[in-house]
């Protein structure tokens, strides 16, 4: 019988990989896994200023300004109050009347348009933290309705004599309608940024506002 031709018969040699080269590979595939080598910044995001408005996704702000107001004492017993107040005009865009929500505090991350108030600096340390309502004809309510600007008060208490700041910043996020892929069922949520290896999950910051606090007496 006539041998097949070629070199059939002899065995390849294996390739030498360096040891060095496979640790380098691995480093970069979990590198690209986690977010990869980028080493431009992360731009930064919008500065605003008093009167600018801000696409928030649910909503629609305008941020107006901020000031020391006091509150009259009720009665003989009681003192007068004061307080640091942020004013917003505020415009639900979604199709259902939504309540205001409340800011962020030490023992809730906050919801519905106080929600997206991720951080102020600085924070003002107050027994009840923020409180969040909307004001029309000297009338508070919770409610925001579709469509309709509202004036919405950011307030914070003053406590005893406590100095009020020159200024406020806000870290303000902006909420996303995402798809749950099991059910379909969309919902508005304020996206997340890190919650990788090292990297606390943290609210995205859609812009960030300062306003001068405007004291008492004062226009």
């Amino acid at each position: 019988m006539t041998e097949p031709s070629g070199d059939s018969g002899k065995r390849s040699r294996p390739v030498a990989v360096p040891v060095l080269a496979l640790v380098t590979l691995t480093a970069v595939g979990i590198a690209a896994l986690l977010g990869g080598f980028d080493e431009r910044p992360a731009t930064p995001p919008p500065r605003l200023k008093a009167g600018q408005s801000l696409d928030m996704g649910k909503f629609e702000a305008r941020f107006i300004e901020s000031k020391v107001t006091t509150e009259p004492a009720t009665s003989q017993f009681t003192e007068d109050k004061r307080f640091l107040d942020v004013v917003f005009k505020v415009t639900n865009k979604t199709d259902e009347t939504l309540v205001v929500g409340s800011p962020p505090n030490d023992k809730s991350p906050g919801y519905s348009f106080g929600g997206a108030l991720l951080k102020m600096t600085p924070q003002l340390k107050s027994e009840f933290g923020g409180q969040l309502f909307v004001l029309s004809k000297d009338v508070k309510s919770s409610q925001l309705h579709p469509d309709v600007p509202a004036t919405v008060i950011a307030r914070y208490e003053l406590e005893g004599t406590a100095t009020p700041p020159e200024q406020v910043t806000y870290d303000v996020g902006a909420y996303e309608e995402m798809e749950n892929p099991l059910t379909g069922v969309v919902t508005w949520l304020l996206p997340s940024e890190g919650g990788f290896v090292g990297k606390a999950e943290v609210k995205k910051v859609a812009a960030t506002v300062t306003l001068p606090v405007k004291q008492e007496g004062t226009s």
